[in-house]
């Protein structure tokens, strides 16, 4: 009596099972794996329910197809398993073209493939778009509907470690050249800053020297643009004489038109 009712018992969760890799919506396996009903199937005659179970979960269509003993899958079955599989294998580049996939999803031909890829676009398990010319599928997002298989996780941890790293060594490289774009304009500023006085010191002196005072705004703007050089110097010598000479010239015309009086 009891060892009937076992034996229905695991009748009952191989059906479980089937069941569960039929359904549609059903992509996520991981809870069902973990019940007692499910695990009990290890080392039954139903124990290949259990691994059919695991492959749906974090297997390959071609892992199915390479491990002996195991039942028949139904369409339905053998879709899914398909669009599951097909979530592991475009994280990799070189798995996008389509002779790449059909060889890995056991696929007659690119219409078949492109079938498939749009079943599972429209299931909502991944973003992708068909390019036939070059005959590869272009993927943009895959949506996180794969268990981690056992042992996953320290993989994964690693992977996201040299991922920070990555990004700790982008950042520390920016800093250092933040520093040293801010270090640059802080020099050229105290090198603009000291030409400006330099500048503003030659001009005082050569007003003193002259004895007069000169309101030299724009020619100060002009000079401190073009820098502090032999050829600014000279020019604003020139337009100190140019204005002695102008002096001269109006005492001059003065004198002579006096004579012509007298």
């Amino acid at each position: 009596m009891e060892q009937t009712k076992a034996l229905n018992a695991l009748e009952e969760s191989a059906d479980l099972v089937t069941r569960a890799t039929s359904a549609p919506n059903t992509f996520l396996f991981s809870d069902l794996l973990q019940t007692p009903a499910i695990q009990n199937l290890a080392g039954s005659e139903f124990s290949s329910h259990l691994k059919v179970l695991q492959i749906f979960s974090h297997g390959t269509y071609s892992s199915y197809k390479t491990t002996e003993g195991l039942p028949a899958l139904e369409e339905v079955q053998a879709t899914k398993l398909r669009q599951l599989s097909l979530l592991s294998l475009v994280r990799d580049r070189q798995n996008l073209s389509y002779s790449a996939l059909q060889e890995a999803l056991d696929l007659p031909g690119a219409r078949e493939v492109e079938a498939l890829v749009i079943s599972a676009v429209y299931a909502g398990l991944l973003h992708a778009t068909l390019d036939p010319a070059r005959a590869v599928v272009q993927v943009t997002s895959v949506a996180p509907l794969r268990d981690l298989a056992p042992g996953a996780i320290p993989d994964l941890a690693d992977a996201l470690k040299k991922w920070s790293d990555r990004c700790k060594t982008t950042l520390d490289d920016l800093d250092l050249q933040i520093k040293e774009i801010r270090t640059t304009a802080a020099a050229r500023q105290r090198e603009q800053r000291l030409a400006d006085e330099k500048l503003q010191q030659l001009i005082n002196e050569q007003q003193e020297g002259m004895g007069r005072k000169y309101d030299l705004p724009n020619m100060t703007r002009d000079l401190g643009r073009r820098g502090f050089n032999k050829r600014s110097v000279m020019d604003t010598g020139n337009l100190v004489d140019n204005d002695s000479m102008d002096v001269d010239e109006a005492e001059e015309e003065k004198k002579r038109a006096n004579k012509r009086k007298l």
